[in-house]
């Protein structure tokens, strides 16, 4: 069983995703290995609030030149989280 923090790796706080705020989604950078139910458990133990959905994307990785050689950075997975009424993360 994996714990909380291998699951959740960040919570995303970028002026896009600040825009989610006020309808009670939050952005998180999760594992790539990670499903809906093991993101939500996770969210739920880490800030003690109750999730009403989970939405998940894979982000591709962008094509990056460093001189005379190409390459990509990683994919990364990133989940969205809607929390039931009256539960809000505290973004400092």
């Amino acid at each position: 069983m994996r714990q909380a923090f291998d699951i959740i790796k960040s919570l995303v706080l970028t002026e896009k995703s600040s825009q989610f705020e006020p309808l009670r989604k939050y952005l998180f950078w999760v594992d790539k290995k990670a499903n809906k139910v093991e993101i939500k458990n996770a969210v739920q133990n880490i800030y003690k609030v109750k999730v009403e959905s989970v939405n998940t994307i894979i982000a591709a990785g962008k094509l990056r030149k460093v001189r005379y050689q190409i390459g990509h950075t990683p994919d990364w997975k990133k989940a969205i989280v809607t929390l039931k009424e009256g539960n809000k993360i505290e973004v400092k």
